[in-house]
């Protein structure tokens, strides 16, 4: 999980260095940040929160199957606010 962490911090530096000299230019920038580039990111924070939150789950349930029942209905809870969160995030993107 570090490794690729650690990969997605080194080429979101490298893509902002990169960056620097296109935004120097006088006139219009040649590289410019979208409403998808938002919808983008949103996706995938969800995804990657979503999946971290049932990964979790799932080993909480294999070491107390007694409190499966309870820790699915929390994990449900948490999934739909994070999708709601996602559905918000994804309409101020796109306005």
């Amino acid at each position: 999980m570090n490794k690729i962490v650690t990969m997605l911090v080194s080429s979101a530096a490298l893509v902002l260095v990169l960056a620097v000299p296109a935004m120097a230019q006088e006139g219009q920038a040649s590289i410019e940040f979208s409403n998808y580039f938002g919808v983008g990111l949103t996706v995938i924070g969800a995804a990657y929160g979503i999946g971290k939150l049932a990964c979790s789950a799932l080993e909480s349930m294999a070491r107390q199957p007694e409190v499966a029942g309870s820790i699915q209905t929390a994990m449900i809870i948490a999934a739909a606010l994070i999708e709601g969160f996602t559905f918000y995030a994804l309409f101020i993107c796109s306005s």
